[in-house]
């Protein structure tokens, strides 16, 4: 019988690029028993299936470790950057290059300051050459690595040492700085990773106890404290509480929770004891998705950086031949000494180096993913950033998307012919309806309680299918239910239809409740407009976003929705078929984002250029479906992600055009001889940390999430 293969991720330490993940999954791919790996160096992470009959998890984790990428436990704390490898053997070379400069001016004799000088090459350079060969023996890729290594070699064998050291030395900071780079770009999922407990209090035969949150299971009762984080998704058994929920949807007001409630993983407990179900385990719960989704995005790459990399491809063996070109034609048709044109060639071959400009689109790309993560805003990719980008047109669903998804009491009359009082009379409708889980009755009683009208004692409470509710009340028997259905032939019918036909008129569900021969009052109910929604509109539209409405709602509601918030195009009564098709001639004329909730909307998303779900926290097919999820339900999120796309499309061009030009100047200067070979070297490197500072800058979010981004 064949072993089923042990899965397992584990992160690991110095994994900072595509070379250190091609040397990790090469050196596995050895070790004996693992069947598959795949390295993340976004996230620092592999991903590993072994045959237990073979190995085991230790023995794969010494391994990782003999490799030279020891497992990050979680109990520690984050190895300092001056401990990775890149960053000691550049620092150990700058002290020879100084040290053999020192020398070389103290000393008649030169081999010592040749010694400390040959040290210093062997010490910076021994990685980013052998990283260059690995690549070109494995994948037949002749990369920048090897432009480097082939002009300190060729700056040493033309008689300049130092100058080779100096090389070797500024470009090992660069390879130092991209461990550190990507460091600062993983915060965003180290936070995620921060917010959930490492305990939980769970309570077991009415004893609380604590235990880690690797062991929670779906089932199990926990108590969560004021101030204190949700260990794991769940619902809430008892208690009241404000939860703050900004760190897993970006929403800024704390929400209300109480008994039947869903609680997310990481949100934090404002000030009641609340005792919760868990629902989810710890590996699946909505912080763990978040973060498993983030970090797979950081590693899908957008076209821009795709087209960089084929770009360098192609590129860089063009720069070592160009270079070996420029030397021949300054010796042999300018009659240069070869040893003069080579040390130009030298110079170009640096000068030309694409180092800046392929950084440039990825640093930026991930950085911007994070910080959108952070903000309750999952972008499944770099293309995904890039097509939001082009955005220019939105098509929202109403239902849960401009509204609350629930109705709510707009108008309550009391009709003339109630014995009561307007209190009264309302206190009596949500009696009736108090036995009801339908949304309209739901809403009754929640408009009800807003105003204090008590819900009385009630007997023998009945459907009446096709028609309402009866209930007996104080020994009379009182009716709640549709128009038409209920108070037909009651002496004032009159009155209460002309009621019903003004708020239907105004795209309400009504209902009537009174005694067969009178009705007493008529409610109408709708689905009321998120308070965030006309400012989320807003700032659509001052993004110079057109916004439509497209929705399976009757006409008229859409239309009182669409009017409400000064939508000019608008189509009601659609089936998801009809949205597709909608969304097809509408993608037509240009780029188009669909939003709706990720499960009804699921065509119409998967058709828009980039389908975005919202509300979707705890919501496993909607962070599944969608291109973006916007955690929380407001939608002012939307123009947030715009705004941080746009932005993250202006950084990347920027970078480029920096890159560009300082290539572009350092070549015509190398083959004029107007720059040596550190200043060359030292105004590439410069412009290779201005680049990562640039893309760095991802790492911020506006002020006010209204701010431009």
């Amino acid at each position: 019988m064949k072993n089923e293969a042990t899965r397992f991720e584990v992160r690991v330490q110095h994994l900072d690029c595509e070379d250190d993940a091609a040397k990790l999954e090469a050196g596995l791919r050895s070790h004996q028993g693992v069947v598959e790996t795949r390295a993340f160096p976004k996230a620092g992470k592999v991903a590993l299936a072994f045959d237990p009959a073979k190995t085991s998890r230790e023995a794969v984790e010494h391994e990782l470790a003999s490799l030279g990428f020891p497992v990050a436990r979680d109990t520690e704390r984050e190895a300092p950057s001056w401990r990775n490898p890149k960053v000691l053997a550049s620092v150990t070379s700058g002290v020879l290059v100084a040290l053999g400069w020192l020398l070389a001016r103290a000393l008649p004799a030169t081999a010592p300051s040749l010694v400390a000088l040959g040290l210093a090459i062997l010490v910076g350079g021994y990685s980013f050459a052998r990283e260059g060969l690995q690549k070109l023996v494995r994948k037949r890729i002749l990369g920048i690595e090897v432009l480097m290594s082939t002009a300190a070699l060729g700056a040493a064998a033309l008689g300049e040492p130092l100058e080779a050291a100096m090389l070797v030395f500024l470009y090992s900071i660069s390879e130092a700085a991209e461990g550190f780079t990507e460091q600062k770009t993983r915060a965003a999922v180290r936070a995620l990773m921060k917010l959930v407990p490492k305990v939980a209090l769970v309570r077991r035969d009415g004893v609380d106890v604590e235990v880690p949150v690797e062991s929670l299971a779906v089932g199990d009762t926990f108590v969560v404290r004021p101030g204190e984080a949700v260990a794991t998704d769940g619902e809430v058994l008892s208690g009241e509480t404000s939860m703050n929920q900004a760190p897993v949807t970006g929403e800024s007001v704390p929400v209300k929770k109480a008994a039947g409630d869903e609680v997310f993983a990481g949100t934090i407990n404002a000030e009641g004891v609340i005792e919760v179900r868990a629902t989810k385990t710890f590996h699946e719960n909505t912080v763990a998705k978040i973060i498993h989704l983030v970090e797979e995005a950081q590693e899908k790459k957008g076209e821009s950086q795709r087209f960089i990399e084929r770009f360098g491809a192609r590129y860089s063996p063009a720069v070592l031949v160009g270079g070996l070109l420029i030397a021949a034609a300054l010796a042999l048709a300018f009659d240069f000494a070869w040893s003069s044109a080579l040390h130009r060639a030298v110079v170009f071959i640096v000068a030309a180096a694409p180092c800046a400009l392929v950084i440039s689109v990825p640093i930026t790309l991930v950085a911007a993913l994070g910080t959108g993560a952070r903000h309750g805003v999952l972008i499944k990719g770099g293309v995904i950033l890039e097509r939001l980008a082009t955005i220019r047109t939105v098509a929202l669903d109403k239902t849960g998307t401009l509204t609350r998804g629930e109705p709510v009491v707009t108008d309550f009359v009391r009709l003339n012919a109630s014995p009561f009082t307007e209190r009264e009379t309302l206190s009596r409708l949500a009696t009736i309806e108090s036995r009801s889980e339908h949304p309209v009755a739901r809403a009754i009683v929640a408009h009800a309680r807003a105003l204090n009208a008590p819900v009385l004692e009630v007997t023998g409470v009945s459907a009446l299918p096709g028609a309402g509710v009866v209930a007996t009340i104080d020994g009379v028997a009182v009716l709640a239910g549709r128009p038409g259905r209920f108070g037909v032939g009651a002496e004032n019918e009159a009155e209460a239809m002309a009621e019903v036909r003004r708020l239907e008129g105004d795209g309400k569900t009504v209902i009537v409740a009174g005694t067969n021969s009178r009705i007493w009052c008529v409610v109408a109910v709708q689905d009321a407009v998120r308070d965030e929604t006309p400012e989320a509109v807003r700032l659509l539209r001052g993004r110079g976003v057109e916004v439509i409405v497209l929705s399976g709602d009757q006409m008229i509601a859409v239309e009182r929705v669409a009017s409400t918030l000064g939508i000019q195009r608008f189509r009601g009564a659609l089936t998801p078929e009809d949205k597709l098709t909608e969304i097809r001639a509408l993608a037509e004329q240009g780029p188009i984002a669909m939003v709706g909730d990720g499960v009804n909307d699921a065509p119409a998303l998967a058709q828009a250029t980039v389908g975005i779900a919202m509300g979707a926290a705890g919501t496993d097919v909607a962070l599944e479906t969608a291109d973006v999820a916007l955690m929380g339900d407001d939608l002012r999120r939307l123009a947030f992600a715009l705004s941080l796309a746009k932005r993250t499309q202006r950084v990347v061009r920027q970078n480029l055009a920096l890159s560009i030009l300082v290539i572009g100047t350092l070549a015509i200067g190398a083959v004029a001889g107007v720059f040596s070979l550190p200043v060359a070297v030292l105004v590439h490197e410069l412009s290779e940390f201005i680049v990562i500072g640039s893309g760095l800058r991802m790492l911020r979010a506006p002020a006010r999430m209204d701010a431009s981004a």
